[in-house]
């Protein structure tokens, strides 16, 4: 098995198929990596990342020379062991890992007939390609200029691309300062760098609490952590808190930290308005309703030289709807991936962990991830159960239902109340690639006749920027007054023009 090239911007073409390839090397594809490498797999981890971690274990270069880097995290030891553990699995010819590879299209390959991409898919699940036992998959490895074209060949694929930030629009939300919640957590956790010295944090779900604790850990002034929703709407999910008291623990700690810093929290609150010239100077809060409309007479002003919002993770699923894979709506009102009780998806051959199947923290996508590979390990090597391995799929199984109730369980508090757009004034930008306002957006769902986002967007050009909707995509879909759905595209990053020349007809 060839291991890694050593410049990760050369192109990567193994002689023969792997195993299962992975995509996405935050905990769900770090676990299944190394899981599966351990149950005899052999294994290509491609990350578009250069290092492996994620966004949950995003830590300094070195650099940096950052003496702790586990200060800024927890559950360190969990992403230790497995880096350890895929250091030792590249070593040893068992794990090929790809850093700097965004892989941008999965396709059919290989000959028709039983395998991995058939027998063993559930009663009605359906997906394309159900006979095929090979699995291509393109990336584009490398930096720019050097960007260079890459494949993969697999017999299963496992998607663990994660999730990206969700932003809901306000006025003032381009000013230079005004950054994601998630952005200003991994500028300290990568950078050692703070946004600014007094910092604003606000938007909605837990991941507030902990950017707010390490921004003040750090030696940034935070006034204030605005919470839109309130936390007595966990209170009819009782028993998915009790199951979990790991987790009761965790928000225990957050809250003591705020504590001993001076924060304020404020729930029920958000920011409808930044202000400033060359750079936000303060932002306007105000008190909102069960919906999440303002209350009129309750907006004060807090000065700030940043601001950290944002209103929890959409999983990036850019690669398994394009390969038709079937998704669901969440509690949070975003679209996860349907997946089973084995982590299958609805396309034969195709597995996802993590985040992709509804946002849940560390702890469940490593639980997933392992889950996943045990899963593949007996669909590509039926009959060859390694020892003890039925009870530990037992209890993975056990561990992911309790884990995933309390993910529902926050997803549920925290879901956006449809009245946020009320903030948000007609000559608000809310497509910031395109800078079209929301008026524009508004004037095609009420007097254009737009009646889905698709539409919006041909209309408006919203979402048809860089970032290809990732940033407002929810608030478009709010403002055409539709449920955010899962788009099918055939790619999932831009792609230099000459890699589609270079590919084989059979993958045009």
């Amino acid at each position: 098995m060839p291991t890694s090239p050593s410049d990760p911007a050369e192109p990567f073409r193994p002689a023969e198929p792997v195993d299962l390839a992975v995509v996405g090397a935050g905990p769900a594809g770090l676990a299944a990596a190394v899981t599966a490498a351990g149950l005899g797999l052999r294994v290509a981890l491609l990350d578009a990342g250069d290092r492996p971690g994620g966004q949950f274990y995003r830590h300094p270069a070195p650099g940096l020379g950052a003496d702790r880097p586990e200060a800024l995290h927890h559950g360190w030891a969990e992403f230790a062991t497995r880096e350890a553990a895929l250091r030792a699995h590249e070593s040893a010819g068992r794990i090929t890992y790809l850093p700097l590879h965004h892989v941008w299209t999965v396709v059919p390959g290989g000959a028709a007939g039983a395998g991995a991409g058939a027998g063993h898919a559930a009663p009605g699940r359906t997906g394309v390609a159900e006979s095929a036992t090979e699995w291509t998959l393109h990336a584009v490895a490398g930096h720019a200029p050097d960007e260079r074209a890459a494949a993969v060949t697999a017999r299963a694929v496992l998607i663990a691309t994660g999730a990206y930030e969700r932003q809901l629009p306000f006025p003032g939300w381009t000013l230079p300062g005004v950054v994601g919640a998630g952005g200003a957590q991994a500028m300290l956790k990568g950078g050692l760098v703070l946004p600014g010295r007094r910092v604003v944090v606000a938007g909605s779900g837990p991941l507030l609490l902990a950017v707010a604790g390490s921004l003040a850990a750090a030696g940034a002034a935070v006034p204030a952590v605005v919470e839109a929703a309130a936390y007595t709407a966990y209170a009819g999910r009782v028993p998915a808190l009790l199951r979990n008291p790991g987790k009761l623990v965790e928000a225990a700690r957050y809250g003591g930290a705020l504590a001993r810093h001076h924060v304020r929290l404020l729930t029920r609150h958000a920011v409808t308005e930044a202000h400033g010239t060359d750079r936000i100077e303060a932002v306007t809060v105000a008190r909102l309703d069960r919906d999440w409309r303002p209350l009129p007479g309750t907006a004060r002003r807090i000065p700030c030289d940043a601001l950290a919002v944002g209103h929890g993770l959409v999983p990036q699923l850019e690669l398994a709807t394009g390969l038709g894979c079937a998704t669901r709506p969440g509690p949070d009102a975003a679209v996860a991936l349907e997946v089973d009780a084995l982590q299958r998806t609805s396309v034969p051959g195709i597995w996802s962990a993590g985040e992709t199947g509804g946002i849940g923290g560390a702890e469940l996508a490593l639980t997933e991830g392992e889950l996943a590979a045990h899963s593949v390990a007996v669909a590509l090597r039926p009959g060859q159960t390694a020892p003890g391995a039925d009870r530990r799929v037992e209890r993975l199984a056990r561990r992911r239902a309790r884990l995933r109730a309390f993910a529902d369980a926050m997803a549920a508090a925290h879901r956006p109340g449809d009245g946020w757009t009320g903030w948000l004034r007609d000559d608000a930008v809310v497509c910031r690639c395109e800078e079209v306002p929301a008026g524009r957006i508004r004037e095609a769902a009420q007097d254009l006749g737009a009646r889905d986002a698709r539409t919006v967007k041909l209309l408006t050009r919203a979402g048809m920027g860089w970032c290809q909707g990732r940033m407002c995509g929810p608030a478009v879909a709010a403002l055409a007054g539709r449920e955010p759905a899962a788009d099918r595209r055939p790619f999932s990053c831009p792609v230099p023009l000459s890699h589609l020349a270079e590919l084989p007809a059979t993958d045009r």
